[in-house]
């Protein structure tokens, strides 16, 4: 787009001479700041305030009249004029930037998009782009960046507040909006993140426990999977791997009791642990290292047609060879074909149609804590950065343990509960 050929500078979208060295006339002008104090005046019930702002239209800077209502017609003029002045100050004193005039969507499309939504994982990029589409470009892409005030944000946020959304959609939708606007201050186009301080309305429900699947039933549900996704979702739940870091396993990675997790893959890309704790080597039951080299035993059968093709479950266990993947080609899979066409089919045959990939790894957390592992052990083991995201997040309530130590109580102290 030619609005965003030229680079922006602090705020203010560079020009070009023209071949003398010297700039145009027109160019000098639009460049330039004015100074600008209209009256306000009264008409009807309003009082107005008349000024230019500049807008980008087809890509060109443009300055244009605009009409602002500034107060009732019954605020006394002085009061008035303070509101003026307010309004003014940030044109007057540079405090918004040319490159505020360019409108939401235009910013969204070619910049954003471009430079920092490729930094990215894949599914993040995915979940963003969804977003911006259903939600921000709606309400916000007419908008110029400038037109993005605490006020008009807040305004939005308390709005969707009596939609249908979650309160966790409603929370990405923050964090979606102040990303946004955070690259937008990173880049010069405005000059403070005026999400600071945007709040969610509270969510209509208490913090309810997140599902794990209880050890008996899961058994149940590993009965109904055929292989070689079966072992993926039994190694899933007893190493407590991401989905990603799973599919990115190779056989040089299974030890004789343990696993290294130095690599992912997420829907066509490679790419390093999801951070530094998440690079790492864990200890696994020798079960679990049994069942992985099953594997190379098995054979699975795929219909097409009237007839069955068989394939070996493992193609090639050569160091660098994954030791999940695709039954006919061998190449990496994909975390979301799994996870609908084998994995969730299974868990609705059993009631359990919450199973997933995170709910698999919350299990593990969960699992750790019925078998009494200390919260240090359980964080190395889930390899989060802090014990809190391992406490809060991950390991969930257990009712019959609170019942053991609720009824230990009384030996502990010695004390009697019958009246």
């Amino acid at each position: 787009m030619e609005l965003f050929a030229q680079p922006v500078v602090h705020g203010i979208v560079a020009v070009k001479a023209n071949p003398t060295g010297q700039l145009s006339e027109d160019t000098e002008k639009m460049a330039r700041r004015r100074f600008q104090d209209p009256k306000p005046k009264r008409s009807g019930k309003w009082w107005y305030l008349l000024l230019w702002q500049d807008e980008f239209l087809a890509g060109k800077r443009v300055r244009k009249r605009k009409r602002i209502r500034l107060a009732p017609a019954t605020m006394p003029e002085r009061e008035v004029k303070k509101i003026a002045a307010e309004v003014l100050r940030p044109l007057n004193q540079g405090l918004a930037p040319i490159g505020a005039a360019v409108g939401f969507d235009e910013y969204v499309e070619a910049i954003y998009k471009s430079t920092l939504l490729p930094l990215m994982a894949k599914s993040t990029q995915a979940r963003y782009l969804s977003v911006i589409k259903n939600y921000l470009n709606p309400a916000f892409g007419s908008k110029c960046m400038r037109d993005l005030t605490p006020l008009t944000l807040q305004q939005y946020f308390s709005g969707i507040a009596s939609s249908k959304l979650s309160y966790e959609s409603r929370d990405k939708i923050r964090d979606v909006m102040s990303s946004i606007l955070s690259s937008a201050i990173t880049y010069g186009i405005l000059i403070k993140n005026p999400m600071e301080g945007v709040r969610l309305a509270p969510a209509r429900k208490g913090n309810r426990i997140k599902p794990y699947i209880d050890p008996l039933k899961f058994y149940a549900l590993l009965a109904l999977i055929p292989e070689p996704y079966a072992t993926m979702v039994y190694v899933a739940a007893f190493t407590g791997l991401r989905a990603s870091e799973l599919i990115g396993l190779r056989w040089k990675n299974v030890h004789a009791d343990s696993i290294t997790i130095e690599e992912r893959y997420c829907r066509g890309e490679w790419g390093a642990p999801k951070s530094k704790a998440s690079n790492a080597t864990i200890p696994v039951n020798c079960g679990v290292i049994d069942r992985i080299h099953r594997l190379k035993t098995v054979t699975v059968e795929i219909r097409a047609g009237n007839a069955v093709r068989r394939y070996p479950a493992v193609k090639s266990c050569g160091p660098d060879d994954l030791v999940f993947a695709s039954v006919a080609k061998g190449a990496p899979m994909r975390d979301n074909t799994i996870l609908t066409r084998f994995i969730k089919p299974a868990a609705r045959a059993l009631g359990m149609g919450w199973v997933n990939w995170q709910v698999l790894r919350r299990s593990h957390a969960t699992w750790l804590k019925m078998a009494g592992a200390d919260v240090k052990d359980a964080q190395a083991q889930m390899r989060h950065s802090r014990a809190t995201t391992t406490l809060d997040i991950y390991q969930q309530f257990i009712p019959e343990s609170q019942r053991r130590v609720v009824n230990k109580l009384g030996e502990l102290t010695g004390a009697s509960f019958v009246n």
